[in-house]
């Protein structure tokens, strides 16, 4: 099996296990981010007001029907944190070989530098960001349309009904902000967990598979919570830029810069980081069973 075969799979391992762990906090952060301001007062508020109205399943729906629901983010999100995992490993090979060529980084030129892995995740969070931003895109809308009088029936009649509105511009709604979100946000993540592997193999004289999972999904946390500090407000614009209206005439901003201007003029500073705590409640849960699933199956995929 190809090394590149091998990334995305184990990848799609670690997407997967994301989704599972922290789908439920992530439809409260979203709710919570584009409601109007006063809508809720608080995370439990909003988690409560779901189960109430939409029965304890809509924790894991992206959309209305039972089971599509819950396949529609296992195989958006499994495909995006492949595509992340394949790209920063294909980097890190990279910038190894140079490392080898130069005789620096140790064994293989394998230890990369600060800078060596942050560029490395910069560059899988833009390969990811060209498939999350639409991917995104379809299940904000699904997540927030009304349970009662839904809009779209699933994930292909929204992909049919917006690209029907606005064309190919109209899936890649808020994509500037997207890729923004996951260039900076991802340098940081992948820097902060390999940083992290490099120590303890460092101090222990150990090789990777040799890691503790348990010290992996701690590894993971951390990272998590980089990621999340510094791309939240980022996020935030995001998520109100992909359900804002499709047509001039129902869109409330005309672009991300005039998206920031009025949430900061009509919310004030609060509403960029309201529904964070949901956020950081999921982050360790989530990244750290993301970084166990895609190290476990890179163990099992090596050895095949």
């Amino acid at each position: 099996m190809s090394k590149t075969v091998k990334d995305l799979t184990a990848g799609t391992v670690g997407g997967i296990a994301q989704v599972l762990v922290g789908q439920p906090f992530d439809i409260v952060k979203v709710r919570m981010q584009t409601a109007p301001k006063g809508t809720y007062n608080g995370m439990l508020h909003c988690a409560g007001g779901i189960l109430k109205n939409e029965g304890p399943l809509a924790f894991y729906k992206a959309t209305n029907p039972g089971f599509l629901g819950t396949l529609t983010p296992l195989l958006g999100i499994g495909l995006c944190v492949s595509i992340q995992f394949g790209a920063l490993e294909y980097a890190k090979r990279v910038f190894a070989s140079q490392n080898l060529a130069r005789g620096l980084g140790g064994e293989r030129g394998a230890t990369l530098t600060g800078s060596q892995l942050f560029v490395s995740g910069v560059f899988a969070g833009l390969a990811n960001g060209v498939v999350s931003g639409p991917v995104e895109h379809i299940r904000i809308r699904l997540q927030t349309q009304s349970n009662t009088n839904p809009l779209y029936n699933g994930p292909w009649d929204a992909i049919k009904k917006i690209y029907g509105q606005r064309g190919i511009a109209g899936i890649y709604k808020g994509q500037a902000v997207t890729l923004l979100r996951e260039a900076s946000g991802y340098g940081i993540y992948f820097l902060t967990y390999e940083k992290l592997v490099q120590r303890e193999m460092r101090q222990k004289n150990i090789r990777r598979d040799q890691i503790s999972l348990l010290n992996a999904v701690g590894y993971g946390a951390a990272a998590g919570y980089a990621l999340w500090a510094i791309i939240y407000p980022i996020d935030m614009i995001k998520s109100r830029m992909q359900t804002d209206g499709l047509t001039p005439a129902t869109q409330k901003y005309k672009s991300t810069l005039d998206c920031v201007r009025t949430v900061w003029r009509t919310e004030g500073s609060g509403a960029f980081i309201r529904g964070i705590v949901p956020t950081l409640i999921r982050s360790p849960f989530a990244n750290g069973a993301t970084f166990v699933g895609f190290e476990m199956a890179m163990r099992v995929l090596d050895k095949i």
